[in-house]
């Protein structure tokens, strides 16, 4: 049982919940500071003072004073309007970390509604009702208005939920579960729509995939670079530490270890190379980099997954209630940006060892890794593949953060398409899960034309795991389905090597 306190959410605990693992609670801590800031709320709605959504309508709208006997109306008719979202829907492992978000921030203490709005949430979290929302409609400015609005539609019986993987109307599934549906008091529709979850949780789900996908990296390009006669000379371990980036370091030892006994490295000590090219020897430098960019993201969503994106924002202590700008998603916007382009160029440089160990004027192996080339087209297309994605990731590493277009009536006239980032950097990683798992592929191929010769002892150790997968390329077959079998056990392969140091 996981159990929401302050400030203390993890990336590993919003996988946990995320994929069903584990059920969520909140402190009795937590709601004492629930029902504070709320007795402010109550306070200001019974002094009839005007305050941003609590006593006005939004947006455009925020200079209409809302009557005392319309207030409930009010953030009934917010949540119903804004919920226009459009597109494939979110996943239910998605839509369960926006929801635990989504109730971690609001039982922070600092937006004003009452106890029963987390307790709702949590139900509905628990018992595995999931608001149906769909993936697009949100700029990421006043936060993921359109897709938190979808999730607050569900609380309050409305629009459509999966229950048990089925779809039904919200009002069903929470009779089905015993949870009431929730009527909005003052300013709980505004507070369950303001704030970044949506670009934030699925950004949280990519940085994990990410920091996965460039171990497995590591893994496919000591492979290739083994496959392709290469050398670690380029990792040792004086070169990094006069450019002491840390990913640099870090890759660097990486490879070593992989590599650590290989026989193959040991057969051409002595050979004609001078230098490898810049796809082997620079692996270090490239891989390294992106890990300190996944680095600097993580960073960034830690902060954000504990932080207080609601508006205006109550605190208790003082009887204040003060509108500002916490929901604007720049932060995140800008760093899934900045993972994207280093997620494209892994698999960029992936893509160029692919092309040197199918290609004979490259590798001096086989040409395309045919068992009999001519006769045997090999594994030809798979270079073609990784050429495709690459080039869609290209299109999808431009930043959505840099294209900001006014809405409500100008009134929000600065946007972070924090949403729209979340959203590409989710597909360039599965591109890149999908290139690498064709670098394994063929990596593995090569080293089966290298035997009796060993690769390094963490290398034998990832060839191993992708036999158990896939075998070796006797004759031409459809590799789509080899492919997908790497892709989806990624973690079966990265498991098999030990690293030591």
């Amino acid at each position: 049982m996981l159990t929401l306190d302050d400030a203390s959410l993890t990336l590993d605990q919003i996988v946990d919940v995320a994929d069903g693992h584990q059920a969520v609670a909140w402190a009795s801590a937590a709601r004492e500071r629930v029902v504070a800031a709320r007795s402010v709320i109550e306070r200001i709605v019974a002094e009839g003072r005007v305050i941003y959504g609590v006593t006005t309508g939004f947006g455009k709208l925020s200079d209409v004073t809302i009557p005392r006997r319309q207030i409930e109306q009010l953030q009934l008719n917010l949540i119903r309007s804004h919920a226009a979202g459009v597109g494939p829907p979110l996943s239910e492992t998605e839509t369960r970390a926006v929801m635990l978000l989504r109730a971690h921030v609001l039982a922070r203490g600092f937006s004003g509604v009452r106890p029963v709005v987390i307790d709702t949430l949590l139900e509905m979290l628990n018992a595995g009702v999931h608001p149906l929302i769909p993936s697009k409609g949100s700029v990421g400015a006043s936060g993921d208005l359109s897709p938190l609005a979808h999730l607050a539609l569900g609380m309050i019986g409305e629009g459509r939920v999966r229950l048990g993987g089925k779809l039904m109307d919200a009002r069903q599934a929470l009779e089905l579960k015993g949870i009431r549906p929730l009527a909005p008091a003052a300013k709980e529709g505004l507070s369950l729509i303001n704030g970044t979850q949506g670009m934030t949780a699925l950004g949280a789900l990519a940085l994990v995939r990410a920091g996965r996908a460039l171990d497995v990296a590591d893994i496919s390009g000591a492979m290739s670079l083994e496959a392709l006669r290469g050398t670690a000379a380029a990792c040792d371990e004086r070169l990094q530490s006069v450019r002491p980036h840390a990913g640099q370091k870090e890759v660097a030892g990486r490879i070593l270890e992989l590599t650590r006994n290989s026989g193959i490295m040991r057969s051409h000590k002595d050979c004609h190379r001078v230098q490898d090219a810049y796809s082997l020897r620079c692996i270090p430098q490239v891989h390294g980099a992106a890990r300190d960019v996944w680095r600097h993201v993580r960073d960034v969503l830690s902060i954000e997954i504990n932080a207080v994106t609601d508006n205006p924002i109550v605190f208790a202590e003082a009887g204040e209630v003060i509108s500002g700008g916490n929901f604007h998603g720049e932060p995140v916007a800008l760093a899934l940006d900045y993972l994207s382009m280093a997620i494209s160029e892994m698999g960029a440089i992936s893509e160029r060892r692919i092309e040197r160990l199918v290609n004979p004027d490259l590798s001096e192996l086989p040409a395309f890794l045919s068992p009999e080339p001519g006769t045997c087209s090999g594994m030809m297309q798979l270079q073609v593949t990784a050429v495709a994605l690459c080039a869609e990731n290209k299109v999808l590493a431009h930043p959505a953060s840099i294209d900001s277009l006014p809405t409500s009536g100008n009134k929000e006239d600065h946007v972070s398409m924090g949403m729209t980032a979340a959203l590409k950097l989710g597909q360039v990683i599965e591109n890149l899960e999908t290139i690498l798992s064709i670098e394994l592929i063929a990596a593995a191929q090569a080293l089966d034309f290298l035997s009796p010769l060993r690769p390094g002892d963490g290398t034998s150790r990832a060839h191993q795991a992708i036999r158990r997968l896939t075998p070796r390329l006797e004759e031409d077959r459809p590799l789509s389905g080899d492919i997908e079998a790497i892709r989806q056990a990624l973690g079966e392969v990265l498991s098999a090597p030990v690293f030591d140091s």
